[in-house]
């Protein structure tokens, strides 16, 4: 049975993240937080909810025994959580890795939508960036996720590759949520890919 470790288990996605793999897979989730006790608990028999600072990499590598997939909706020093990760994840020997960051980090915003800034001079951008390009040069089979501004909204997303241009503004968590449960289901979708997911959005 497919293990999945949720890291941000107690924020916006990843509650929603993990109500939709409890649906849509038969996957043992293991939710992880600096807050546990913020974390909803609604099937004890396929979730098990943990306190992971993902900067500890004692605990975090040791989390991730026995672990085959892994989704991170972080924020903040997205860089450093990055580089704890990949280095946890080579020594616990786990490929699989979905990670959350946000549109505009490779200036693939048209003008239609809106500014698309330098990432790396720019303060919100630069964190992102740098993390995915730490996850990108790892051998990770990661999947960057790249979502709009999510809202609890129309669920419909559609998809963009990397050298794409972004296709909206919004997206829904519960669409974020279906990408991930796609890739748990599926774990060739997605691999070594990096993904925009928006609202499909008139222009």
């Amino acid at each position: 049975m497919t293990k999945v470790l949720i890291i941000g288990a107690s924020g916006s996605i990843g509650r929603v993240v993990a109500r939709e793999l409890l649906q849509q897979t038969t996957a043992q989730l293991v939710l992880a937080s600096r807050h546990p006790r913020r974390i909803p608990v609604t099937d004890p028999a396929r979730e098990a909810a943990i306190r992971l600072d993902v900067t500890d990499d004692q605990a975090l590598t040791a989390t991730l025994v026995g672990v085959d997939f892994v989704f991170a909706a972080l924020s903040g020093q997205l860089d450093r959580y990055a580089q704890h990760l990949v280095v946890a994840m080579d020594h616990a020997q786990v490929k699989r890795l979905a990670f959350i960051t946000t549109m505009g980090i490779y200036q693939e915003i048209p003008a239609w939508l809106g500014e698309s800034p330098d990432p790396y001079h720019n303060g919100i951008l630069r964190p992102y960036r740098k993390a995915a390009d730490l996850i990108e040069a790892s051998d990770l089979d990661y999947t960057i996720i790249r979502p709009g501004w999510f809202d609890n909204g129309d669920p419909r997303y559609e998809l963009t590759r990397k050298g794409e241009p972004f296709g909206g503004h919004d997206v829904s968590r519960a669409a974020i949520a279906d990408l991930v449960a796609r890739m748990v289901n599926d774990p060739d979708f997605g691999r070594r890919e990096s993904l925009g997911i928006n609202r499909p959005q008139a222009h």
